[in-house]
């Protein structure tokens, strides 16, 4: 009997580890951003362990964010974290996510979009493209979702419904994605802060 217990302590803890279990070093990559597409940012997703934040309040102050390297400005809300800068700006206030993305290339059209998009990984496009004005300059339009991974406590997962834009000008493009939670609107937010991109 000992020596099927003694064969039982050995046993388990190397399949364990052979499986992954706790040997396996949590990820260190953040929770906003995926594996990038062959052509543009990866798919926006929110933070199980986030709670979901509330509509932005009709008073909130924004502040103008401006990158000298990347040539643009955004209005973004005040108080909110950013990480980054340059080619690759995130602002986020729990799961309320903006992130903007900057790179040479020439101008999109529908078919370049439609590729793009349909490259993420984990997220269901809901419409698009479609042709808008941004500031008085065309642009393009995606709508997408994607799901968090489920809470390791309570098991729920966070979807966010993101509104994807693609902008041009001179050699440059930006892919600004804005996401929100499913239940919480920050249209009137989100409209003013795509609506303030300016290049420089």
């Amino acid at each position: 009997m000992r020596a099927v217990a003694l064969l039982a302590t050995l046993v388990v803890p190397a399949a364990l580890a052979a499986c992954g279990g706790s040997a396996t070093a949590p990820s260190t990559a953040p929770a906003s951003t995926a594996p990038p597409t062959a052509t543009g940012p990866s798919a926006l997703q929110a933070e199980a362990t986030a709670a979901a934040a509330g509509d932005i309040p009709d008073n909130q102050v924004f502040l103008t964010f401006h990158d000298a390297a990347a040539r643009y400005s955004i209005k973004y809300p005040e108080g909110w974290a950013q990480q980054g800068s340059g080619p690759a700006l995130t602002f986020r206030d729990k799961n309320n996510i903006v992130r903007v993305v900057v790179a040479t290339g020439a101008a999109p059209d529908k078919a370049s979009v439609r590729r793009d998009v349909a490259a993420l990984q984990g997220a269901t496009v809901k419409s698009g493209p479609q042709e808008l004005t941004v500031s008085g300059a065309p642009a393009f339009k995606v709508v997408y979702t994607t799901e968090s991974a489920p809470n390791p406590v309570t098991g729920k997962r966070v979807t966010l419904v993101v509104d994807r834009y693609y902008l041009w000008h001179a050699g440059k493009r930006a892919v600004v994605d804005l996401g929100t939670p499913v239940g919480v609107d920050n249209v009137d937010a989100y409209r003013l802060m795509i609506q303030s991109f300016r290049w420089r």
